[in-house]
């Protein structure tokens, strides 16, 4: 029933009537229900780590509200933006909005950004449980605190054998975190676009559902003034627990730079969700945890009752001093987005919204790339010229960044095979050094084939290192310093999706590219999203 609801949906023109038979096909009209929410973004005061400082909030509060809601159900969220001088734009990270395209949240991308004073309705159907989340695509406003969590529960009866889950618990508590600057988002991307680029530097505080300590409330004159360490804003966060009892923690990371470890102490934990799939449970002591991952864990309050025990995150895979680069690039090519969206100037034929001419899928000296090495080259061109991706097929991805490159690899399934691909991380412009960054694409999730240390040898690793019997399925995973990451990701998803590096300022700075696919079969775009670039006065 899946797969004829998926064709006949490609088939359907209007974009309400989609939506509606996608939601009754898949999961039965009466069993789905609307979700409605009414959210004013505005600036306020908060204290999150105990210093005041203006922050993006949701009906005046960062995190935002968690929304709720069961598989097949639609969400409504009707957004005004009170900023007054900024545009607003909110993805649906993890949400794959199969039928609604323009209703991703990604500006540039899917859609005109919301302008002061306007209000605008996402509207969309959660097609499968999980633990998601949901932030700002604006500019740095995910970095301003316009965030928050998505919990899709499984629908009565939708997992089989009377069980809704292939495992149980008594409770479930909701972990958001963070990490959290005192310069404005406006400071910080002043100094990323300035010559010489200023870095956003190191984060003052991180945050757990929006609450953190600064530890340094002396350390200016200002910082002192605005300091108020009894402020009930940064309260730590209180997670209850019965003894005996077990308990689901749902974790995402919505970070704008730092990569988290996160341990409840003295309790272990018990993967069984990742990125909205169900995993073979596994056991740690501690969880790494990269921005834009979600997780699902299991814990047993079995300890002495008579005490408390602390969560707590620490940032990993990253060394304070490590020098970031300014010719972020795949493929030698700085990612720029247009003033009009892509979604709506290739719906409607405007040629001159963006570069016609292909983006590069290859570079030369490929096979003696050296990671390690300081590249030649500092320069970067810019350019917003998406990937076309053949509707259907399967696409690996092969592109080192810093300096980068890209290859695009498609190919129907049953016709030949998917050559091997990767995300190759490499120096950067200081001599041995490298970061994490984790990819997130949207509108899919993708196989993780495998992962390694050094160069990817296209000879050796797909038949030492890939995993192609149950690989896990992802829609963000980290490439890890002088490393390559494999996916692989199947073009059936109607749209133009964003395919990007997850730490804020490096996205900011170009680290990302847009994939087109089958734009020919998305329905009537709605107005709405309409009004800049090449769409203003209604053209």
């Amino acid at each position: 029933m899946e797969l004829r609801a998926r064709v006949n949906m490609m088939r359907c023109s209007h974009r309400l009537l989609c939506s509606l038979f996608l939601a009754a096909a898949l999961f039965g009209v009466a069993a789905a229900a609307t979700r409605r929410h009414d959210w004013d973004i505005s600036y306020q005061f908060t204290s999150p780590d105990c210093v005041r400082k203006l922050a993006v909030t949701i009906n005046g509060h960062t995190p935002g509200p968690t929304i709720r809601a069961v598989q097949g159900d639609t969400i409504v969220v009707n957004v005004k933006n009170s900023l007054l001088t900024e545009n607003v734009a909110i993805h649906w990270h993890g949400i794959r909005q199969i039928g609604t395209p323009w209703a991703d949240g990604t500006e540039g991308v899917t859609q005109c950004p919301i302008l002061p004073g306007d209000t605008f309705a996402y509207t969309f159907v959660v097609d499968r449980p999980g633990t998601y989340m949901y932030h700002a695509h604006y500019g740095m406003q995910r970095s301003a605190g316009l965030n928050g969590m998505i919990v899709v529960e499984v629908a009565p009866g939708a997992a089989g054998d009377g069980e809704r889950e292939p495992f149980r618990y008594d409770g479930e508590h909701t972990v958001l975190l963070n990490d959290w600057w005192h310069r404005s988002t406006y400071e910080q991307a002043a100094g990323l676009a300035s010559v010489p680029m200023v870095w956003v530097g190191e984060p003052q505080s991180l945050l757990i559902n929006g609450r953190g300590r600064f530890v340094n409330c002396s350390s200016s004159p200002a910082t002192a003034a605005s300091c108020n360490v009894t402020h009930p804003d940064c309260a730590p966060a209180v997670f209850a627990v019965v003894p005996g009892k077990t308990y689901r923690f749902r974790i995402a990371s919505v970070t704008s730079l730092s990569a988290l470890n996160f341990e409840i102490e003295g309790h272990e934990m018990t993967v069984v969700e990742a990125d909205g799939h169900y995993v073979k449970p596994f056991v740690v002591k501690n969880l790494n945890i990269y921005s834009g991952e979600t997780y699902s864990v299991l814990i047993t309050a079995d300890q002495d009752p008579n005490r408390n025990y602390w969560l707590a995150s620490n940032v990993v895979s990253r060394k304070p001093a490590t020098p970031t680069g300014t010719a972020w690039a795949l493929n030698n090519v700085s990612f720029t987005l247009p003033h009009t969206p892509y979604l709506v100037a290739m719906k409607r034929g405007l040629l001159g919204a963006f570069d016609q001419r292909p983006p590069p899928e290859t570079y030369a000296g490929a096979a003696a790339f050296d990671v390690y090495a300081v590249q030649g080259n500092p320069n970067a061109t810019t350019s917003d010229a998406p990937y076309r991706l053949r509707f259907g097929s399967v696409v690996d991805r092969d592109a080192p960044v810093a300096p980068p490159r890209p290859r695009l690899l498609g190919a129907r399934l049953r016709r030949r095979p998917v050559r091997p691909g990767v995300l190759q991380n490499a120096n950067m412009l200081a001599a041995n050094s490298s970061e994490t960054h984790p990819w997130h694409l949207h509108g899919h999730d993708f196989w993780v084939l495998g992962h390694g240390a050094g160069r990817f040898d296209p000879a050796v690793h797909p038949a030492a290192a890939y995993n192609l019997r149950d690989p896990i399925m992802k829609n963000t995973v980290a490439v890890h310093p002088f490393g390559w990451t494999a996916i692989r990701f199947r073009a059936d998803n109607p749209g133009v999706w964003a395919f990007h590096c997850h730490i804020e300022a490096h996205f900011f700075m170009g680290m990302g590219i847009v994939f087109e696919e089958g734009v020919d079969r998305v329905g009537d775009l709605p107005p709405e999203i309409m009004g800049c670039g090449k769409t203003r006065g209604g053209h």
